[in-house]
C-alpha cells in the first residue's frame, strides 16, 4: 500500500483464517455463518421497509424512523460483510488502496449516521410515551426530515474528515491489516509517518459522534423509564420495560462496542481483542436491530400478516 495506490492492501485477518490458524473446512464454515447472518439481516430489514410502505397504518413518525433506520442498516452490513465473504473463499485475499478508502469512507458513513439515527429514534420515543398529547404536533413531517437528514450529514462529514486524514499517510511494510475489514485503527497501524494528529480527530470528532449520541440517547431512555415506572397498571409497566430494554440491548451493543474500538489511545490497540469487538458492531447488531426493533412489534407483525394475505389473495385470483 502506497500513497499513490498502485499496490493493494492484504487482508491478512482472511489470511490467517485460511493458512495459519484455521482449517480449510473451518473456513467454509465462518463463510456459512457470515452469509447467514448478511442474508438475514437482509431479509429482515427489507421486510420492515416494505411494510412501512405498503401499509397505511404504519406511516407513522415511529415507523417512519424504523424503515429509515432499515436501510441505514443495509448499507451499513453492505459495506463490509459482502467482502469479507470473498475474502473468506479467495486464494488471494487483498483489496486495492482506493477500495480500502472506499470501504472505509463508506462504513464511517453509516456507521455515524447510525449513532444520532438511534437518537433520533430515542427521541420520538420520549415524546410518544412522556408527552402523548402532544405527540402529533411536536414529531412533525418537518422535524421528522430534520431528524434524519442530520445523522446522514454527520456521518458525510465525520467520514470524509478520517478518511482524508488515513489516506494521505504514508505507508510501507508488509501492508497486511490484521482485521476483518478497512477500519481506521488497523489501517493506522501500518502507517510509516506520525499518526498523532489522527489520533486526536479520532478522539475529539468520533468521541463527539459516539458519546455525543449516545448521552442524547441515555437521556431520552432515562426519562422514558421514569415516566414508566409512574404508570399505575403494572401490564402496561411491564411492557414498556420489555420494549425499552430490548431497545437498549441494541443500543448498548452498538455504543458499547464502538467506544471500546475507537476511544482510546494507539498503543493499547489489539488486531487479535479487537477484531471479535468488530463483529459486534458491524455485523450482530444490524442482524439483531429488525427483530428487536419491529419485529417483536404487535403492529408490524400484523401488518406483515395482512400484506403476506393480500399478496397470497392476489396470485390466486391470476
Amino acid at each position: 500500500l502506497s500513497s499513490g495506490g498502485s499496490e493493494s492492501i492484504n487482508i491478512a485477518e482472511c489470511t490467517r483464517f485460511t493458512r495459519d490458524t484455521f482449517s480449510p473446512e473451518l473456513q467454509i464454515l465462518l463463510f456459512t455463518i457470515f452469509l447467514c447472518i448478511y442474508v438475514t439481516s437482509l431479509l429482515g430489514n427489507l421486510s420492515i421497509m416494505l411494510v412501512y410502505q405498503y401499509s397505511a397504518t404504519l406511516h407513522t413518525p415511529m415507523y417512519f424512523f424504523l424503515a429509515n433506520f432499515s436501510c441505514l442498516e443495509i448499507c451499513y452490513i453492505s459495506s463490509t460483510v459482502p467482502k469479507m465473504l470473498s475474502n473468506l473463499l479467495s486464494e488471494h485475499k487483498s483489496i486495492t488502496f482506493y477500495g480500502c478508502a472506499m470501504q472505509m469512507y463508506c462504513f464511517l458513513v453509516f456507521g455515524s449516521a447510525e449513532c444520532y439515527m438511534l437518537a433520533s429514534m430515542a427521541y420520538d420515543r420520549y415524546n410518544a410515551i412522556c408527552h402523548p398529547l402532544l405527540y402529533g404536533s411536536i414529531m412533525n413531517k418537518k422535524l421528522c426530515f430534520y431528524l434524519i437528514g442530520g445523522p446522514w450529514l454527520v456521518g458525510v462529514v465525520n467520514a470524509l474528515i478520517h478518511t482524508s486524514l488515513t489516506f494521505t499517510l504514508e505507508f510501507c511494510g508488509t501492508n497486511k491489516i490484521q482485521h476483518f475489514f478497512c477500519d481506521i485503527p488497523p489501517v493506522l497501524e501500518l502507517a510509516c509517518t506520525d499518526t498523532r494528529i489522527n489520533e486526536v480527530a479520532i478522539f475529539i470528532i468520533i468521541s463527539s459522534v459516539i458519546i455525543g449520541s449516545c448521552i442524547l440517547t441515555m437521556i431520552s431512555y432515562t426519562l422514558i423509564i421514569s415516566t414508566i415506572v409512574s404508570i399505575k397498571s403494572a401490564s402496561g409497566r411491564k411492557k414498556a420495560f420489555s420494549t425499552c430494554t430490548s431497545h437498549l440491548i441494541v443500543v448498548t451493543l452498538f455504543y458499547g462496542s464502538g467506544i471500546f474500538m475507537y476511544i482510546r489511545p494507539k498503543s493499547s490497540y489489539s488486531m487479535t481483542r479487537d477484531r471479535p469487538v468488530s463483529v459486534l458492531y458491524a455485523v450482530l447488531a444490524p442482524l439483531l436491530s429488525p427483530f428487536i426493533y419491529s419485529l417483536r412489534n404487535k403492529d408490524v407483525k400484523d401488518a406483515i400478516r395482512k400484506l403476506v394475505y393480500e399478496i397470497c389473495s392476489y396470485e390466486s385470483k391470476l
